[in-house]
């Protein structure tokens, strides 16, 4: 019974990231760089889906790691000759993994409303420092650094191209993508659903449930600095407003237009969300406030698609 499925799904994440992966050959510029942001936001979205889907924890502070992925980047390319891009990633998921530990500490103490809250003072604080502390991080107008190139083993450098970017940004995510869906489908992923489901009973039966949760948070967290600095590589620059709760609100947004619990759904929840912002901004222009109705199109979602579109998605194809 389980064979078919699997054989489908499989079939279809081929088809998929084959569509990908060709996608930036026939796109115009604009929209290929476009795609290339969804993913990365994509990826933010999946790694906020681990706390907010599997582990019933709602954070509003994945803007203070995503920050921390983009500004370690800049900083580490900055301070490092030549700029090495693996030296980069390497530090900011070590540093990433340091402060979701530091976080999770504190905040996996509470539930429901104040671990969100805690988050959220977290993601403030970090805003402040990289907002005033000027001669580091460069206040307002943040940090710009030349984009490196990939270097792999026994190959010469590789310049990075609107392509070549493209190609690099879909590996990252789908790897990020499968270790994430071994992780949520392990046994440490069913105590986490476990303790969305009833963390008393979680708690009752043996399962140290706070150091769960702090894994759940840091590996969140790593993840999310994973997509900040993959979109710190595409911009070529650092700068505080993503570092604000608002990436935050977004990121949760993400999660309840695609599909909360899916790590898919919060990729297609991201593209629609982008997508849908870029049409009506297009079409109203700046005579009239766009998000307005990308509000109205999101209260639709949630009062007639609760599920996502990802879950409305699955429930036409099985009818």
């Amino acid at each position: 019974m389980t064979e078919r499925p699997t054989k489908t799904y499989w079939i279809g994440f081929c088809v998929v990231l084959a569509l990908l992966i060709a996608a930036p050959l026939v796109l115009p510029e604009f929209w290929r760089r476009f795609l290339t942001e969804v993913l990365i936001w994509g990826l933010l979205a999946m790694s906020s889906d681990l706390l907010i889907g599997y582990t019933g924890m709602i954070s509003f502070g994945h803007s203070a790691f995503f920050g921390l992925g983009m500004y370690g980047a800049a900083a580490a390319l900055l301070l490092v000759s030549p700029p090495n891009l693996w030296l980069a990633i390497g530090s900011v998921l070590v540093a990433a993994a340091a402060v979701a530990l530091f976080v999770a500490y504190f905040s996996t103490r509470l539930r429901d409303i104040y671990f969100a809250i805690t988050t959220l003072i977290f993601s403030q604080i970090f805003y402040v420092i990289i907002f005033t502390w000027t001669p580091v991080t460069g206040g307002e107008n943040g940090l710009i650094f030349s984009q490196p190139p990939l270097s792999i083993p026994f190959l010469p450098p590789i310049r990075f191209t609107g392509t070549t970017l493209h190609w690099f940004v879909l590996a990252v995510v789908t790897a990020s993508y499968l270790i994430l869906r071994r992780v949520t489908q392990s046994p440490f992923g069913m105590v986490l659903q476990s303790i969305r489901e009833n963390e008393g009973r979680t708690r009752a039966i043996g399962y140290p449930v706070e150091r769960y949760k702090i894994v759940a948070v840091m590996l969140s967290g790593l993840f999310a600095g994973l997509a900040g600095v993959l979109y710190a590589i595409q911009n070529k620059f650092a700068a505080p407003d993503f570092v604000h709760f608002l990436t935050s609100g977004d990121t949760v947004i993400f999660n309840v237009m695609g599909g909360i619990g899916t790590l898919v759904g919060p990729i297609v929840g991201a593209g629609a969300f982008q997508l849908l912002r870029e049409l009506l901004s297009r079409l109203f222009g700046d005579q009239f406030p766009y998000l307005i109705p990308l509000g109205f199109v999101f209260i639709l979602i949630i009062i007639f698609l609760p599920q996502g579109l990802l879950g409305f998605a699955r429930r036409w194809l099985n009818r």
